[in-house]
């Protein structure tokens, strides 16, 4: 597809949700948004900066992008970038302003494209294709917690297929506490406070209703992070297709390195190494998934639009036209659900069915809570959510599972 395929700035789809609630930006003093700004990203360019041995160029680009995130204003891309032409329509009205006073989803997807010019990743020149995050990614496949994660599912291998079902979707829901969602006997994690579900809303049965056997339906599964949390979605892909939920799946990663963690096609090939190389249950697992790959049971597909600052509603039509013939797209992760329900202070009794009415085909969201955007609550759940007086909707502490059919 061409640049031009995407809608412009403020361009909704004809059935995409009317916004009748504010753009989420970073101008609050203690805001969520505001401390990922001020704090987080300054820290990662430190971090990408020590990752690798980069030279004067690169050292000097770092310099200025951490000067215009701190102190400075909002810069366009060179002309002689390729994806100029994408970020000056998208960015209208946003140069020259100060980071904080944009949407918050805009500046954060501006910043990461920021990041990889800084580093050299389009090139031309040695660094060119280079993932800046790989170090952090690989560092954490090869960590203890995936190999005892991974002899967990020893005790899943001759479990009922409902139970081995419901545990290992709630592995790929809780992503990096996965090691608590394949305890399948144990339930759900803790969140702290007994009154308070750590799955504040989970229509699970509705899921694999959308999912009947042997149904030979084709399911989209668009990931989120990579290494640890890449390695729960394999594995329930896997189950997925052994089940004959679904007869091809096609999983949705990004084009380029985005938001340090996000998976793309290198780390899923990472992660089936990492799987085939296990010893037991795990080994069976990953050469399914070789095999399913090889035999196009198992798709790993890409898009420009995954790494773009729009939400769902302004998809190009290309994959809208994909997702609507799948059975069930599965969102996984807190970015995918910002861009699934728009960014913006909702109420959190807002109903998830209507702002995703517009989606093509049945939908299904997975994601911790790692951001303050949510819809779709129940008063009791919600008000019991506020009384705990915890930062629940960014601690990660809580979880969802939300389907509009």
């Amino acid at each position: 597809m061409t640049e031009k395929t995407y809608r412009t700035l403020g361009e909704e789809a004809a059935d995409a949700p009317a916004p009748d609630a504010p753009v989420i930006l970073s101008d609050e003093p203690g805001s969520f948004a505001r401390r990922v700004l001020a704090k987080r990203h300054p820290a990662l360019v430190q971090q990408v900066r020590d990752a690798f041995p980069y030279g004067r160029q690169q050292h000097e680009a770092l310099d200025a992008l951490l000067d215009e995130i701190t102190d400075g204003v909002i810069e366009p891309l060179a002309t002689t970038e390729c994806d100029h032409e994408r970020w000056a329509v998208s960015g209208q009205g946003y140069f020259g302003r100060s980071w904080y006073d944009v949407p918050f989803l805009w500046s954060e997807s501006y910043f990461y494209r920021k990041l990889l010019g800084a580093v050299g990743y389009f090139g031309p020149g040695p660094w060119q294709g280079v993932d800046p995050f790989a170090p952090f990614k690989k560092a954490e496949l090869g960590g203890e917690a995936v190999e005892e994660e991974l002899h967990a599912l020893e005790a899943l291998a001759n479990a009922p297929a409902v139970e081995r079902s419901t545990a290992l979707l709630h592995a790929s829901l809780w992503g990096n506490r996965a090691d608590l969602g394949f305890r399948f006997a144990a339930g759900e994690p803790e969140a702290g406070d007994s009154a308070v579900p750590a799955l504040v809303a989970d229509d699970s049965v509705l899921l694999w209703q959308l999912l009947p056997v042997e149904a030979g339906s084709v399911v989209a599964v668009v990931a989120d992070n990579a290494g640890r949390e890449l390695i729960p979605d394999l594995i329930l892909i896997d189950h997925l297709l052994e089940q004959r939920h679904a007869d091809r799946i096609v999983l949705y990663v990004k084009p380029y390195p985005y938001y340090v963690s996000d998976a793309m096609t290198a780390d899923v090939v990472d992660c089936l190494r990492r799987l085939v190389e296990a010893p037991g249950e795990a080994g069976r697992i990953g050469g399914r998934l070789w095999k399913a790959m090889a035999a196009g049971r198992l798709e790993v597909h890409t898009h420009p639009f995954f790494c773009a600052p729009q939400p769902y509603g302004e998809m190009p039509e290309d994959l809208r036209g994909a997702f609507g013939t799948t059975a069930l797209t599965i969102l996984k992760g807190d970015l995918n659900y910002r861009r699934l329900v728009g960014d913006r202070s909702w109420d959190a009794a807002a109903s998830f069915t209507d702002l995703t009415r517009y989606f093509p085909g049945a939908v299904a969201a997975l994601r911790t809570l790692k951001s303050d955007v949510i819809v779709g609550l129940e008063e009791e759940t919600l008000d019991a959510l506020e009384r705990s007086g915890g930062a629940w909707r960014t601690s990660g502490t809580h979880a969802l599972i939300q389907v509009r059919q």
